[in-house]
């Protein structure tokens, strides 16, 4: 039986197909996740078509995944469905601003990982990309996502061909806080991190990057300062042309 404990992100998927069927079960019941005033602030664009991903590719850095997977999942955070509905019906909306976009987007990953959880459970391998927000100008462009819409995640879904081993994860004691936030000290980084610090695959990534630690491998080589400057001048202009600000 599966469990959370034993989950992993699948990048290599066999040629089987995922039914239609079964996509749109579990599409289904992941809209039983939680959400903020019963609104459901999301929509979920569904591609199967080799052309299209081949197209989306580039904007998630050209993970081999995106296009090797039978099926990619765009997940947005979307009150354009809200707004033309109360527009319709004599109300007066307003969730062009940014406050809107955070509920929006809160909605669309909850839904996110209420499917990984549902589709894990029948046996399909799902990878989470955090690429989505990176160049989402891209995307919007290539789905023709209107305004009031935002693309927030994208996963890939499949039958898995791969069974990499889970990877590792901080002690509870590392995001746990009681009553009140306690602030990290020195001892306790050196307490929380070494157990992965010390992992072999952790040391080879330290030793193939040539840096010192592994925290330097993510801040000069993963996501640098100036990579996040640049994708967040990107994220804050494609939220003003989708309306969010």
């Amino acid at each position: 039986m599966k469990t959370i404990n034993n989950r992993k992100s699948i990048r290599k998927y066999s040629h089987r197909e995922v039914s239609e069927e079964l996509l749109n079960r579990l599409l289904s019941e992941a809209e039983r996740t939680p959400t903020m005033g019963n609104l459901q602030l999301y929509s979920v664009i569904v591609t199967r078509s080799k052309a299209i991903k081949e197209a989306l590719a580039p904007a998630h850095f050209n993970q081999p995944m995106v296009v090797g997977a039978p099926v990619v999942l765009t997940i947005c955070a979307d009150f354009r469905r809200t707004t033309i509905w109360a527009n319709h019906r004599h109300a007066d909306p307003g969730y062009d601003n940014f406050l809107s976009f955070i509920n929006a987007a809160t909605d669309a990953l909850l839904y996110t990982q209420t499917f990984c959880n549902l589709a894990e459970e029948k046996g399909l391998g799902t990878c989470f990309l955090g690429t989505t927000v990176y160049q989402p100008q891209t995307i919007i462009d290539i789905l023709d996502i209107p305004q009031l819409v935002f693309p927030v995640a994208t996963i890939t879904l499949g039958w898995p061909d791969e069974n990499p081993a889970p990877t590792d994860r901080l002690p509870l004691n590392a995001i746990a806080h009681s009553e009140k936030y306690s602030d990290y000290t020195s001892d306790k980084i050196n307490e929380y991190y070494k157990e992965k610090e010390s992992l072999p695959e952790n040391k080879h990534f330290v030793e193939i990057n040539h840096k010192q630690t592994l925290a330097q491998v993510f801040t000069d080589c993963r996501y640098t300062r100036k990579d996040n400057e640049a994708m967040s001048a990107g994220l804050i202009e494609a939220l003003k042309k989708q309306g969010f600000l």
